[in-house]
Parts: C-alpha cells; structure tokens; sequence
C-alpha cells in the first residue's frame, strides 16, 4: 500500500513542472512520432499568419486550424489516475455454518429465497416509490447535467448584442482631433456578434471533465448503494413486524393458559384446597404475562409505520395488510456467499468510494493548470453607425479577431496551496476507499457469524420449550396428586412462556441475520436497477 500512495504523491515546484512518462501527458518521452508531426504542423501554420495583408482573410483561419492543432496536440498535467489494488484474503475467517457455502453468489433477487409472496409485493412497490431512490436518481441527473457544464468548456462561445445610446462630448475637456470634426453630441447605433474559445492547451478542463466523469460514476453507484440499504430495510421490517406478531400470539396463548390455571385456583380456594397464596402468585402471573402485550403491539405498529414509509406512503398504509398473522419468512437451506475478492467488485459503496479516489486525482491536474499559461482566441464583427439610414451598410462593418495569453505571475502561493489542498483530499479519498473495504469484510464477517451461531442457539431453545412442555405438564400432575405445592407449576408455566417468546425471538433473530448477511454481501441492487429503469 505504501508503494501504492508514493504513486499517488504529486510534487510542487517552484517553477512549472514538466511531468515524465506515467505522472501526467505533458513531455512524455515515449509519445509516438504523430505527435511531433502535429507540433511541426502547428508551427509551419502559426508562419502562414505571418504572411502579408495580402493573405490577412486566409491567415485568421489558418491561425484558428493551429489554434485548434494546438489543444489537440496539448498535453494533461497532473497525475494519471490508476485503480489502487486492494488486498483481500483469500477466504472468511468466520466458519461457514449454518447452511452457508463459498459458492459464487447467483441471487440478484435475494428476498425471493424467503418464499414470501408480501415481502416480494412489499419490495416492488418500494423500488417503485420510495422517496430517498428518487432523490438518489436525481443526483445521478444533477451529476450528469454538471459533467455537461464542465465539458462545455472545450468548445467555442459566441454571443450576440445590440445597443443604442447617446453621448455627448465635453466642450471643456481635452480637444477634439482634428478639430471641428467630430460633433460634440450624436447617436451610436451597434449590433454585432463577439466569440472566445479558450485552448485547453494544458489539459486543465480535460482534467475537470475527467473528475465530473468520475463523480458521475460515483453517483450511480450512490444510488445503487441506496438500493441495497432500501432492500434491506424493507425485508428487515417485514421479518421484524411478522416476529412481533409471533411473539403476541404466543403471548396471547399464555395469557390464556394462566387464566384457565387462575380461575381452577380460584375454585380450589373457595372448596378449601388451595390457599390465597396460590391465588395471588397465579393473579401475579398472569398480570407479568399481559404487561408485554402493549410493549409488542408497539413495536408491530412501529414496523408497519415505517414499512409504510419506505413504500413512499402514509406510515398506517399497510397496516391492514399486514393485520393476518403469518410465520417468520424461513431461511433458505444454502446461502452461498462467495469469496472476499468477489466483495470488493460487488458492494457498491467501495464502488463508489473508488470513483471519488479517480475525481480527486483528477481535480490535482485541474489546481496544477493554473500556473501555466491560458490561450484563447477572441474576435468580434458587427455593424456600428451613428445613423439609422447607413447602419446596414458595407460601410458600418467592423471586426477584430486574434489570440490572446493570459499568464498568472503573481497570486501570492494561492496557486500552490490549492495544489497542495487537492492531495489532501486525495489521500483523504484513497484512505476512504481503504477503509470501505475494510468495514464491507468486516460486516460481512460479522453477519456469518451472527448467523450461524443463532441457529445453534436456536436449536438449544426449541429444545428448552419441548423440556418446558413436560415440566409444565409434570408439575400440573404432581399438585393436583397433593405431592408439590402450587409454586412449581407457576414456575413452569413462566419457564414455558419465557423459552416460547425467545425461540421466536431466534427464529426472528436468524432471519434478520441473513437480511444483514445479504445486505453486506451487497447484493440486490441489480435487479432492483432494472426495475427502476422499466418505470
């Protein structure tokens, strides 16, 4: 990686630099012999305007034909931008578990391996109108528009203008000359066209052009980097809002439970065979049972809302969608997750990340043009006249055409420091770029481990529920005989509810654990870009 910034480092000089070879395209020693063809031509050419009055008309186009020689034949100062090489190694460190295979990853429509038909409906509708897509989309358009700005500079401009105005003389300032010729007071009439084309000799707006190009790219890829975050975050609500659901129906059958085990104890006590106690601990129990139910419809309803909002809708949308209780979407048997190498071409973040690098290398050349010379070609031609009768005749004509330099010799080190200010950023951008890819390996990394150890857990807890079951059933059994005290079977009756509520929270937990697996892998995007661009 060292290797790799010593490339990117630019030096400043005190003079203006002469870049070799690979730094920049102005004195390249291996440019092919065309090149100094072209130069001799230019030259030849700039001697043809130098010819007599004669030849003035044939002279001003050849000028422009070198002029034009000239910022075809320029060169592009600054460094030449070449994609850094980023490590990877050459397999996870997490064991793959769980289901999860290194097989190259084939799923565009990663959602579809849940087998749900509303979630597939859910993300639909919000690659279709979620609103921060459409704010992506437009800054993709917004960075199109700019590139379009920027190339604008390469070409000629040409303007129109008309003016009329009155002067007057001052009959006490300097004399006229000859004297009693000019009129102290008359009409100027002028209509006329002027145009500049400023060369790019020195590659500077090529440089621009360049970078505009490249924050464009990184645009697009902002946009697909939305439409990952967006994939995930709608299945993510889906999963969480079907779990919540699960989580009060197993509430619901509790509550039940320990109502039907309140009411028996309270028959128990009004025929002698139980005690207030037992009535009160049973009372307690199911009171601690009902108390979860408005802390989960909460959340439900917290879900839906933002499910409604992703989806570019009211957030109480889809609550009545989403009012039947179903399963937690299953997880699919294999989840093939492919290499670290193929994460680095896929994630669209370091895609991104990686265009940015190229847009700060090139806004280097854009700062070190300036401190050399700017050639333009400028002319105007017209009609003036101080009559309205004459104005359109051959008479009124008048023109101008020539080159022009334009030379910064001073600025106080202005020049230099913004040089210095744009391989700030570009280190910035490639530690950027750097660090990416260390997080995309590192979410990865974390989301096959959360996933493969969740399913060991749940299946410690599915165990634990069925042993539950037995204990409940064995405790019911032995205090109706008289041989345990009521106690026991309050014990059991929280153990069962509390190993039910967390294998559902597991089965959710694993679910929610492949979104965020699919989601690192950075998947997704490329069918949702499809869809988007059908609309």
């Amino acid at each position: 990686m060292r290797s790799l910034r010593q490339g990117f480092a630019f030096a400043v000089f005190d003079q203006p630099p002469k870049f070799a070879g690979g730094t920049g395209a102005c004195g390249d020693e291996t440019s092919p012999p065309l090149r100094a063809r072209l130069n001799t031509s230019a030259l030849q050419t700039l001697r043809e305007v130098a010819r007599p009055r004669a030849a003035k008309h044939s002279g001003i186009l050849l000028l422009v034909v070198a002029s034009a020689l000239l910022a075809l034949v320029g060169c592009k100062v600054g460094p030449n931008y070449k994609p850094p090489e980023l490590s990877a190694p050459a397999q996870w460190s997490s064991p793959l578990a769980g289901g999860v295979t290194n097989l190259p990853v084939a799923e565009a429509t990663w959602w579809k391996n849940f087998r749900d038909p509303q979630l597939d409906s859910l993300i639909f509708r919000a690659v279709q109108s979620n609103r921060n897509l459409v704010v992506a989309g437009a800054r993709v358009r917004e960075a199109r528009a700019l590139r379009g700005v920027v190339a604008a500079g390469l070409w000629p401009t040409a303007d129109a203008s008309g003016s009329y105005s009155r002067t007057r003389l001052s009959q006490n300032g300097f004399p006229e000359f000859p004297p009693n010729i000019v009129p102290f007071e008359d009409n100027v009439y002028q209509v006329g066209f002027d145009a500049a084309w400023e060369l790019d000799v020195f590659g500077g707006t090529r440089r621009a052009v360049e970078a505009a190009r490249a924050n464009e790219a990184a645009a697009a890829y902002a946009r697909r980097e939305v439409l990952v975050s967006l994939l995930g975050e709608v299945a993510r609500n889906y999963v969480e809002a079907r779990g919540l659901q699960r989580r009060l129906v197993i509430a619901g059958e509790n509550i039940t439970s320990q109502s039907n085990s309140l009411g028996i104890t309270k028959d128990r006590y009004e025929g002698g065979l139980a005690t207030d106690l037992d009535v009160q601990q049973a009372a307690a129990l199911l009171a601690t049972t009902e108390a979860q139910v408005p802390a989960l419809e909460t959340s439900f309803k917290a879900a839906a809302y933002h499910l409604g909002v992703l989806l570019g809708q009211p957030p109480g949308a889809v609550l009545d969608e989403l009012s039947n209780s179903v399963p937690i979407p299953a997880t699919p048997p294999e989840v093939p997750v492919g290499l670290p190498s193929e994460l680095l071409r896929r994630r669209p973040d370091l895609q991104r990340a990686e265009r940015q690098l190229a847009a700060a290398t090139a806004q280097i050349g854009v700062a070190v043009s300036d401190l050399f010379p700017k050639f333009s070609l400028t002319g105007d031609v017209g009609l003036q006249s101080v009559s309205v009768s004459d104005w359109f005749t051959a008479g009124s004509r008048f023109w101008s055409a020539g080159p022009m330099v334009q030379w910064r010799l001073l600025a106080a080190g202005k020049i230099r420091a913004n040089i210095r200010v744009q391989n700030a950023r570009q280190e910035q951008a490639l530690a950027n770029y750097e660090q990416a890819s260390l997080n995309a390996m590192e979410d990865v990394e974390n989301a096959l481990t959360a996933y493969a150890k969740e399913q060991v857990r749940r299946r410690s807890l599915s165990a634990a529920v069925d042993a539950s079951q037995q204990a409940l059933q064995l405790a019911n059994q032995l205090y109706e005989g008289g041989l345990v005290d009521f106690l026991r079977v309050l014990d059991a009756q929280r153990s069962l509810y509390q190993a039910q509520d967390a294998l559902v929270q597991s089965d959710l937990g694993v679910s929610l654990d492949l979104v965020s697996l699919y989601k690192a892998l950075g998947g997704g995007w490329e069918a949702a870009a499809r869809q988007v661009s059908q609309r």
